[in-house]
């Protein structure tokens, strides 16, 4: 356990994941995580996982027998200059931004930690058509995702993907749950100017269990 300025113990963070945003939720009672578009994080403690998402999309991977899971938050499908990206290097950061590392990366990590490729359960989220003066990159996302899921012979369990508006995903790794809102009447563009700008960064900076509504 990890002493935090807040008081409450949090649980061990793996290797790799000492930059995340780790903090006490008093709303859920519990350790969460927050990750932003290009993070990932997984857990082997009752932790939540907390993102928002506009077009980007969401991976929610665990294995079910060991209760081991994460999260991953990208936004462009595909980008292949990181054939030799190894987690922990300082290409990683770059590379998890696009679909294929960012599920790779995930996947992986949640084997090293002890979870194995038959018991793992799939939810997916985000892909919405948020920047509608852009070509649609959350219906780009949606098809990388399943076809990536299909090509590794994994299968989606639950999935609330496209329409107009952005989501808050909490996800918790030990039992699978998750909640989702829809933030239909948002009072600022905050999710919309956030991805505009990450895109902007990118193209400046190119590198080599049930659903619950609440």
């Amino acid at each position: 356990m990890t002493q935090i300025a807040t008081g409450y113990q949090s649980p061990r963070v793996l290797p790799g994941f000492e930059h995340i945003n780790r903090y006490w939720d008093k709303r859920m009672n519990l350790a969460a995580a927050k990750i932003m578009p290009g993070e990932f994080y997984v857990s082997l403690h009752g932790e939540m996982i907390v993102t928002v998402l506009g077009s980007c999309v969401s991976a929610c991977i665990r294995d079910r027998v060991h209760g081991i899971g994460g999260m991953n938050h990208f936004m462009l499908p595909m980008q292949g200059e990181h054939s030799s990206a190894q987690w922990g290097s300082s290409t990683v950061s770059s590379a998890s931004r696009y679909g294929n590392w960012a599920m790779e990366f995930l996947i992986n990590e949640i084997l090293k930690a002890g979870g194995e490729k038959k018991n793992l359960e799939v939810k997916v989220f985000g892909g919405g058509n948020i920047l509608s003066n852009m070509t649609n990159i959350g219906k780009r996302n949606i098809e990388f995702v399943k076809g990536y899921l299909a090509n590794e012979n994994l299968e989606v369990v639950a999935a609330d993907v496209g329409d107009l508006y952005p989501r808050k995903v909490l996800y918790f790794p030990d039992t699978g749950a998750v909640k989702i809102r829809k933030m239909r009447q948002m009072r600022n563009d905050t999710v919309m100017q956030r991805e505009k700008a990450y895109i902007e960064d990118i193209n400046k900076k190119p590198k080599s269990g049930d659903v619950e509504l609440f």
